[in-house]
């Protein structure tokens, strides 16, 4: 099969031929019609995850078809549509027996832990815990957009944060999450704020449904939103992942806010560093939010099923494999204002 291939941290990715792989017990092979292209990898890229090993295939926001399933799987079968949280839970553990898979100890993560979907096939572990069936009206590009992204700002909002009617939910990075974060905020019936640099991003959200667009760089973030919001945000949603936008979401909160990091943050001097004086002073909740199980998925499907969230809507522009091995070391710094879909057969 036709993969993007990784030969070591920061090196040039390539596309080639290499074995098709086969189904695991308990788990299955999925033919990828559609998969999602965001920060988490290019972070692996650059090597900022040691649970890669080169040479290595990246890509885990995917949806497609069974083609092969392995000893012991019970729910699916040759030719079944599905699509995959990129958290795969083990099914067996504690945590996955009281339905938080996302963060299981012993979880695979096509892309990271083993070989991802930016390819033409890809394994994936324990499906009958993993699997998420695709209703037919939702496409195989739709269902990879709510792989991590989507239904990382889902489960950030309506499962951790618990956005009420009413709140205002302010959103650092206006990308795949920070769109995904503006328009569920909306459907949960809060008030979103979205601060980017990239004035075409924050078109974007505004189109979503944001109130207001704050256009970061020069700007006091936190003195802005505290003037819009009346004294600071109900709710602030970190999707970038740097130790300025994770401070400015901190800071951007008012008494007893709920702050949620969902972008990751790359060591600096050692750790971040993070306004903990006002997250003491004002009782602030910090929160983490990684993926969603795919015992959650049904609240949201319905919803998009409802159309009430069209997360086909943030599906900027879907390119082919060779363009991703050209697009990812440079990733860090797109300014697409919106989803990068990959279609494997390009």
């Amino acid at each position: 099969m036709r993969a993007v291939v990784i030969d070591a941290v920061r090196a040039q990715p390539q596309v080639r031929d290499v074995p098709e792989p086969s189904a695991p017990d308990r788990g299955v092979v999925v033919r990828v019609m559609a998969t999602g292209m965001c920060r988490s990898d290019w972070h692996g890229w650059a090597g900022h995850d040691d649970d890669i090993v080169f040479p290595h295939v990246p890509g885990h926001e995917l949806a497609g078809v069974v083609t092969e399933v392995g000893a012991g799987v019970e729910r699916w079968t040759v030719g079944d549509r599905v699509t995959v949280p990129f958290i795969c839970a083990c099914g067996r553990c504690e945590w996955c027996r009281s339905g938080q898979g996302q963060v299981c100890p012993d979880q695979e993560q096509p892309g990271f832990t083993h070989w991802g979907s930016f390819a033409e096939y890809v394994a994936l572990h324990a499906a009958d815990t993993n699997l998420v069936a695709l209703p037919e009206p939702v496409g195989y590009a739709t269902a990879a957009s709510l792989g991590c992204r989507f239904a990382t700002a889902y489960r950030a909002l309506a499962g951790r944060a618990r956005v009420a009617e009413g709140e205002w939910v302010t959103v650092l990075g206006a990308g795949g999450v920070g769109l995904s974060a503006v328009m569920i905020a909306r459907a949960l019936g809060g008030r979103a704020i979205a601060v980017d640099r990239n004035p075409e991003a924050l078109a974007v959200a505004s189109a979503l449904g944001a109130e207001h667009v704050i256009r970061a760089g020069g700007t006091d973030v936190p003195a802005a939103i505290a003037d819009l919001t009346g004294g600071g945000s109900h709710v602030a949603v970190d999707a970038v992942g740097s130790e300025q936008t994770c401070a400015d979401a901190i800071l951007s909160l008012r008494r007893r806010g709920r702050h949620v990091q969902v972008g990751l943050l790359p060591p600096i001097d050692g750790h971040p560093r993070v306004p903990m004086a006002r997250v003491i002073g004002w009782e602030l909740d910090l929160l983490g939010s990684h993926g969603m199980a795919a015992a959650d998925y049904p609240a949201m499907m319905s919803l998009i099923d409802a159309g009430t969230l069209q997360p086909q809507r943030l599906i900027e522009r879907t390119v082919g494999l060779a363009e991703v091995a050209a697009l990812l070391p440079t990733f860090d710094r797109a300014t697409v204002a919106g989803m990068t879909m990959v279609d494997p057969t390009r």
